[in-house]
């Protein structure tokens, strides 16, 4: 039993120092286990965010519609607008899925709210054309995403631009094209459920109404004062026209701009964009909501573009609408009033601001320094003149053929429906309208529609009161480019976005 104890006390030592070894080495495996565990977690919690990101990456792309356009040859396009964007917001009445309540159930949609929304090279400021629907113009032959190709019309609604015979957003930016003379560069494309969507993702827009409103059609029953709308009621606010102004879609199109420039306000004031939460419930609704063109198909392009537009100053973002006439052979149609309207385009397409910095136009390198330096802008005593009925005759003095054609359709797009393909004139260094005694006004409009310097305009003694207009092109057709207007038309319709008093009257 001694030996036992004797044994058992000099193995008990010696399993003490056993024993501390042991606890050491579990200490130590502890730490690798919890170095291990630490790592692990770290390592999954950093997968779970890439997979997070990546989850939200794929779902906004999978809400997203994109379409091809087909614009046909590059050359007969309006020159590339550089660093500054032309974005064609383009609203369609389809009714598809909503039921009898707004109309025709079973209506594919027309281009029946037409924005173009203009952003400055250097970003400082933004002009939003609206383009009434019931405008009366030349719609060009375009092609359907499918390749199929759909005839032109020489005159219709600019609503028909879109749905009818099947054509798409891509017919619809051809005809801004050629109406306008401005190089679009993307579009975007929303709906009857964008409005509910998006307005109720952003919380609601405040809208004002100068007096009680109540718009069987639109089923908008609002009293005078201002309300936060969203979703139907929404919808109701942008549709109404008949209970408000003089009724007719120029009466909807001021309702239209105060509630985008109040939706703007809200996503850059209730801090929508640095809110995880606001941002997501606003990502989500507008990429399920819109159809854009595959150049912006993508989250990462979209977004891209978003910020682009969102470093403007609310204060330097003006709405307004393109000028118009009421059209004298139909009293519900409208058409271009010129030269207002040609004053408006060519402000835009040379990177011009109706309001707050102006954005000087870019001078191609290679023109010449004998370019034409007078403004094109008509005076603003300068009578409104209905053109369709002008009668214009084109001749080509450039030195290069082929320069009538482009003319003619350019100025079809203009609204002048009558210009026509003359013969070759002799060769002529400058270009110049001349005119019939008393036809001063239309040879001034015809100008202003081709950015052509006041001092283009003359008269010519030996036509006769009924001869039409006589364009000939100079050599300065081909070298310099259109003389931009410098200043916004008399009495322009316009609200800038952060005018909180703007009600619906």
């Amino acid at each position: 039993m001694q030996q036992d104890e004797t044994n058992t006390g000099r193995f008990s030592g010696g399993s003490r120092r056993e024993a501390k070894r042991l606890a050491a080495a579990a200490k130590r495996q502890r730490r690798r286990r919890a170095v291990k565990w630490t790592a692990g977690t770290g390592a999954l919690v950093m997968v779970a965010g890439c997979g997070g990101a990546y989850y939200l990456y794929q779902h906004f792309n999978s809400n997203l519609t994109s379409v091809k356009v087909q614009l046909g040859n590059e050359e007969e396009r309006p020159k590339a607008a550089g660093d500054a964007l032309n974005i064609l917001v383009i609203g369609t009445d389809s009714r598809q899925g909503l039921g009898r309540e707004y109309g025709d159930a079973g209506s594919t949609g027309h281009a029946d709210t037409t924005l173009l929304f203009h952003v400055a090279k250097d970003r400082s400021n933004a002009t939003v054309v609206s383009i009434p629907r019931d405008l009366m113009v030349p719609i060009p032959e375009c092609r359907s995403d499918k390749g199929g190709k759909i005839p032109g019309s020489a005159r219709d609604m600019f609503n028909n631009s879109l749905g009818q015979d099947g054509r798409d957003a891509g017919c619809t930016w051809k005809t801004v094209e050629k109406v306008t003379g401005i190089r679009v560069d993307h579009f975007v494309q929303v709906d009857f459920e964008a409005v509910k969507t998006l307005s109720t993702a952003v919380g609601g827009v405040e809208v004002c109404a100068a007096k009680d409103i109540d718009d069987k059609d639109s089923h908008l029953k609002m009293p005078k004062g201002r309300h936060v709308v969203q979703g139907e009621e929404a919808l109701a606010f942008v549709r109404t026209r008949h209970a408000v102004g003089f009724g007719g879609d120029l009466t909807r199109i001021p309702l239209q701009q105060q509630f985008i420039s109040s939706m703007i306000r809200k996503i850059k004031s209730d801090g929508t964009l640095t809110s995880p939460s606001k941002l997501y419930r606003l990502a989500d609704a507008a990429t399920k909501a819109l159809t854009v063109d595959s150049g912006i198909g993508s989250v990462d392009k979209l977004k891209d573009l978003a910020q682009d537009i969102s470093k403007v100053d609310t204060k330097n973002i003006t709405f307004t609408t393109v000028p118009v006439l009421d059209d004298p052979k139909d009293k519900d149609r409208l058409i271009l009033n010129q030269p207002d309207a040609g004053q408006v385009f060519s402000m835009i397409a040379g990177d011009r601001s109706l309001t707050g910095p102006a954005t000087p136009p870019a001078t191609p390198s290679a023109a010449p320094s004998a370019a034409p330096e007078a403004s094109a802008a008509p005076s603003a005593t300068t009578p409104a003149v209905d053109v369709k009925d002008v009668q214009v005759t084109v001749r080509n003095g450039s030195g290069t053929r082929g320069q009538s054609g482009p003319t003619v359709e350019k100025l079809k797009g203009r609204g002048f429906a009558k210009a026509a393909v003359g013969s070759d004139a002799p060769p002529a260094g400058t270009t110049t309208v001349s005119h019939p005694a008393g036809r001063q006004a239309e040879a001034a409009a015809l100008a202003a529609a081709l950015g052509l310097p006041a001092d283009a305009v003359k008269p010519d003694p030996k036509a006769g009161p009924k001869d039409p207009l006589l364009l000939v092109l100079g050599k300065d057709a081909l070298a310099a480019p259109a003389q931009q207007a410098t200043e916004a038309p008399k009495d322009l319709q316009r609200v800038q976005a952060d005018d909180v008093d703007v009600c619906a009257k």
